[in-house]
């Protein structure tokens, strides 16, 4: 329940560092849905759906990164924009493809792997160890992204150009294209969520199935102060409140299923709520940047 969270989130935070806000990562996701499910859907092979998924959320992003970079646009109103558009391209290229059945097509999705010794601990073992490969590839990106944003000069980079793009300029740093190539990371991974959902979770597409989990990613970005490793905690506590209105509805508690539903966004304003007015936000987060302006 926290990867799709997860991995959204985590290419948020190098969309964010940057200095750009993509509240389009729900049409994104949609689009990895999408694209993840036809490419195994016809090739027959789980890894070109991946491949393909990320492809479509890459792509897809590049009309955000269009947007909010080089035409300065509104970023809040361009990513609602996206998700809009996302939303109703994803269902109807789904229905132009398969058409309209009774029963949507479905794939054999990724197998659980047990990881020997570690899945036979008690509790912990089928909770973190017993799962497919997407999940294990989610957490060794986690590892990876944060080496990248902290270690490396590239990370430097994207800092630089979140916090003072102005002064990045006058280093030889190109301010658009760092912020192109992050935008198109944070499609790349949010398409990547879109895959686990459709070919890693429930073997089909279907409308809507990002289910909000694009901007409660956006939340848990905020809420991690855009650090990878505080995201895959805080996608954990998203995803606890996912698979715990799931378990409540399965052993009948008498509370009404509608209260149950809306648990994770009920958690999502009261993080947003308690975190916006302590974290820190990139200097130049949201702000475009003219180079002929000092």
């Amino acid at each position: 329940m926290s990867v799709p969270i997860l991995l959204p989130a985590i290419g948020e935070i190098f969309t964010q560092r940057s200095g750009i806000l993509n509240l389009g990562l729900e049409g994104v996701i949609l689009m990895g849905a999408l694209g993840g499910f036809v490419g195994t859907y016809y090739s027959g092979s789980l890894w070109v759906g991946v491949m393909l998924a990320v492809a479509f959320g890459m792509l897809f992003s590049v009309i955000m990164a269009v947007l909010s970079v080089t035409i300065r646009a509104n970023q809040v109103i361009a990513g609602l924009a996206l998700t809009i558009l996302g939303a109703g391209l994803s269902t109807f290229l789904f229905r132009i493809i398969f058409g309209i059945k009774k029963l949507p097509p479905s794939i054999e999705p990724f197998q659980a792997i047990k990881i020997p010794v570690l899945s036979e601990i008690p509790i912990l073992g089928p909770v973190l160890f017993q799962h497919n490969i997407l999940v294990y590839l989610t957490f060794v990106l986690v590892i990876v992204s944060a080496i990248v944003l902290e270690k490396t000069t590239f990370g430097l980079k994207v800092r630089a150009v979140g916090e003072h793009p102005q002064a990045a300029d006058s280093k030889g740093i190109n301010v658009y294209l760092i912020r192109y190539i992050c935008v198109i990371i944070g499609g790349a991974f949010a398409g990547l969520g879109g895959a686990f959902l459709s070919i890693g979770y429930m073997n089909t597409f279907l409308d809507q199935m990002s289910a909000g989990r694009g901007f409660i990613a956006v939340a848990v970005v905020i809420f991690a102060r855009w650090n990878p490793y505080r995201a895959l905690g805080g996608a954990f506590v998203f995803g606890l409140a996912s698979a715990l209105q799931l378990r409540l509805q399965a052993v009948g508690v008498p509370i009404p299923h509608q209260f149950l539903l809306a648990l994770p966004y009920i958690l999502t304003i009261l993080v947003l709520i308690s975190v916006s007015k302590k974290a820190e936000f990139p200097k130049a987060f949201t702000l475009p940047y003219n180079r002929g302006e000092r």
